[in-house]
């Protein structure tokens, strides 16, 4: 059996979007909005999304690709800017089997006619059950997701 391990990292990602920094941070704020991009995933199953956005308030999410195991998220919103920030912390466990601990800001700032998102994670990986790598590459996906949801936002506006 391999010892037990922790692996700590931090990483950023940054996005610019055509929408408002309202509107990005809508997209986070309000669960009909946050299902469509984060809960939504094409091919995935046993999806369940709850989200209580308030300081203190909580987000569980769940979600398989077919054959795969049981993803869980468990957030708690440390700190709410409306329209600017969102620290929160999570958890991530396959089936039962914890994987991290994360610590994560979310910015959005105007820019031009669009917003900037600067999302920065600190994250202590368990055992070998992720890594930075995969993270960060999950929340560039999720991003993408989230710029396909404001784009269709913004098409219904047009």
């Amino acid at each position: 059996m391999n010892a037990p391990s922790a692996e700590h990292a931090t990483f950023t990602v940054e996005r610019r979007f055509d929408a408002t920094p309202a509107e990005v941070f809508a997209a986070w704020s309000r669960p009909a909005m946050k299902q469509r991009w984060f809960g939504d995933a094409d091919g995935w199953e046993d999806v369940e999304h709850k989200l209580d956005f308030r300081v203190g308030g909580r987000e569980y999410s769940t979600g398989r690709q077919p054959g795969g195991p049981l993803h869980i998220n468990d957030t708690v919103f440390l700190n709410i800017v409306p329209d600017r920030r969102i620290v929160f912390a999570y958890t991530m466990r396959l089936d039962e089997k914890p994987i991290s601990a994360s610590l994560a800001t979310m910015e959005v700032r105007p820019d031009g006619k669009g917003a900037r998102l600067i999302y920065t994670e600190q994250a202590a990986f368990f055992d070998g059950g992720d890594n930075v790598g995969q993270r960060e590459s999950g929340w560039n996906w999720l991003l993408g997701q989230l710029e396909k949801v404001l784009g269709e936002n913004s098409a219904a506006r047009a």
